[in-house]
């Protein structure tokens, strides 16, 4: 066991204002399996990259550990796995990398192959086990679990159980749940750890924010009762003072001394009052700083004027001589919330994009209602760039809108100047939804929606689907997603 200590880090990019991390300091035990949650932006990838010594920061970061980061990259993806494994670790001995390799369901035949040609969940558990084959080493796993199927989702996560030293990022609750031992959090205002999976740093964390909004209205009432005191107080004590140059009925003069007196304890009282609230004030300035509102989001959803919407009858799809799914029928009818699910090369995404109208060469029968409107959230976030006002001219959707539904899935007001290639994977994913929630539809049809988007604004999209009840048929493989939002799922 040994420590990675952090001490007074301090960070901002080159040519930004804003620091990402200032004067953070936090121990990580190197035998920890560390979950590693917050929101999109807040700075995850920029901590790992810290970590690998690829920025110049302030303050001191100390470790006896060397870092591997996943996804590694494999410059040569025509090379076989074998080469791929030698290349990331020369010194590995082969039965170890097949007893790695076994307890990820990955046979002997994956390392003759090139590696260009593995599926993303082969590719990821090969490079995980070349990984953990390094001794004295700390991985950095940066969300491995995008484009990951269910089936695989579940073997990695079983095989990270099964062993430590790593920081996970992962949006994905039920995975974090099944392998990690403590969280890192990344809040708006600073790091913090806690020990147990994501469930238990949630439901501490819901608490704490309940404890601090209770005190916070505690204080504001406090605040404003002293106010209403301190004015009293202050009424009394000028009416006070203007007796002393006056007389008293029937003529006497006043006593000065006494009035005095009781002038002077009224200014005491009102010292204390406004000491009373400076303390409140500043009590109440310590709560909310890390509280993340998740306000409600809302969809455009038209009603359709039949009650189902499209219907496949025994489709099957083929790829040359490779058939990807075979007479596959179900409808879709208002109301539904379909979740397409089944492992990767199933044929799902090829099935909605046969639904949204594209060409795709297939047999059996697709129908689809007349003047459906239908709003498409694709996996690929690769095309976008530029600026978000040009964006929503393209789109012809409203800007203020667009910009107010960005905001509440955390988006800052300087980021929507900045050109959407520089986002991040999540936040570009959240350009494609805040659209698609502008858009006007029957049916909304969503293709891994939730890649790369953090937690908390996943809850945000369970929400607003689970209230406003849209027709919408999606592929995912976040399971907890699935189990909120399905009401019917299609297994290929």
């Amino acid at each position: 066991m040994s420590l990675i200590n952090v001490r007074n880090l301090t960070f901002a990019y080159e040519g930004s204002y804003d620091n990402i991390f200032e004067n953070v300091s936090f121990q990580i035990d190197t035998d920890w399996k560390l979950g590693f949650t917050g929101r999109n932006g807040r700075g995850k990838t920029t901590f790992l990259n810290l970590l690998l010594g690829k920025h110049e920061y302030g303050g001191h970061i100390s470790a006896n550990v060397s870092f591997e980061y996943f996804p590694y990259p494999v410059p040569n993806k025509e090379d076989n796995t074998l080469d791929v494994v030698g290349g990331i670790y020369p010194d590995y001995v082969h039965w170890e990398l097949m007893r790695e390799l076994s307890l990820l369901d990955v046979t002997e035949d994956v390392l003759y192959r090139p590696f260009e040609s593995l599926s993303n969940g082969e590719q990821t558990k090969v490079l995980l086990a070349a990984l953990f084959l390094k001794e004295n080493s700390f991985l950095l796993i940066d969300e491995p679990t995008n484009h990951l199927d269910l089936q695989a989702r579940k073997l990695v996560s079983d095989y990270l159980r099964n062993k430590k030293g790593f920081i996970l990022v992962s949006h994905d609750r039920a995975f974090l749940d099944r392998c990690v031992d403590h969280i890192l959090s990344i809040n708006k205002t600073n790091i913090e750890i806690q020990q147990g999976n994501f469930s238990s740093w949630m439901e501490n964390k819901q608490r704490q924010d309940q404890f601090e909004m209770a005190e916070n209205d505690k204080l504001r009432k406090d605040i404003k009762r002293l106010s209403e005191a301190a004015a009293r107080t202050s009424h009394w004590s000028d009416e006070v003072e203007k007796t002393k140059n006056g007389t008293r009925n029937g003529g006497l003069r006043p006593d000065k001394g006494y009035i005095g007196h009781k002038a002077a304890k009224m200014m005491k009282r009102s010292k204390a009052i406004e000491n009373r609230q400076q303390a409140a004030a500043e009590e109440k300035s310590k709560l909310l700083r890390n509280i993340d509102g998740t306000e409600s989001l809302k969809i455009g959803q038209l009603a359709y004027h039949k009650h189902q919407l499209a219907e496949l009858d025994r489709v099957s799809i083929a790829y040359g001589d490779r058939k990807v799914c075979e007479n596959v029928s179900f409808a879709i009818e208002q109301g539904d919330r379909i979740a397409l699910s089944g492992k990767n090369g199933a044929g799902k995404s090829s099935l909605l994009k046969l639904i949204l109208g594209e060409e795709i060469e297939h047999s059996g029968t697709v129908r689809i209602g007349s003047q459906l409107r239908i709003s498409y959230v694709s996996q690929d976030t690769a095309h976008l760039k530029g600026n978000l006002a040009d964006y929503a001219r393209e789109q012809d959707i409203e800007e203020s809108l667009f910009k107010a539904i960005l905001r509440k899935l955390d988006f800052s007001r300087t980021q929507f100047e900045k050109d959407m290639a520089d986002f991040s994977g999540g936040q570009k994913k959240k350009v494609l939804i805040a659209r698609s929630l502008c858009e006007k539809a029957h049916l909304y049809i969503w293709d891994e929606p939730l890649n790369f988007i953090d937690v908390l604004s996943r809850m945000q999209i369970e929400d607003l689907l689970l209230t406003h009840e849209p027709t919408i048929l999606f592929v995912e493989h976040d399971s907890e997603f699935c189990r909120q939002i399905a009401t019917k799922t299609i297994q290929l």
